[in-house]
């Protein structure tokens, strides 16, 4: 955990947040900034920046997770479609240092979100 990481302390209790979905490795909130009616943030409770931080059996467990988060969508209705979107680094967008997988559906998706 790193102390100033908002996803780290919201997967400690530190900052209340409805989690909608979690695992051993992963969980699921609502974003707070939603750029589609469906817009949802798979976490790793591990602090890692990006992708480069994981190791093998980290990675595993990511990609298992991505499997888990298609469940997910199906349960939330998101039955035609939904985009996934991992920004990395200043480059890419990334506004929080702590990857993060965004879930955006509910509606036919422009080219341009996220």
């Amino acid at each position: 955990m790193k102390n100033d990481c908002i996803f780290c302390a919201i997967a400690a209790g530190e900052i209340p947040s409805e989690i909608l979905y979690q695992d051993d490795f992963v969980f699921v909130i609502a974003d707070i900034a939603p750029q589609a009616s469906a817009h949802y943030l798979m976490i790793p409770k591990v602090h890692k920046a990006d992708l480069s931080q994981f190791t093998p059996q980290e990675a595993r467990m990511l990609g298992e997770s991505l499997l888990r988060y298609d469940a997910f969508a199906r349960e939330r209705g998101l039955t035609q479609g939904y985009r996934l979107v991992v920004n990395c680094g200043e480059h890419g967008r990334q506004s929080v240092g702590h990857l993060h997988v965004h879930l955006l559906g509910g509606e036919p998706l422009n080219e341009k979100m996220c």
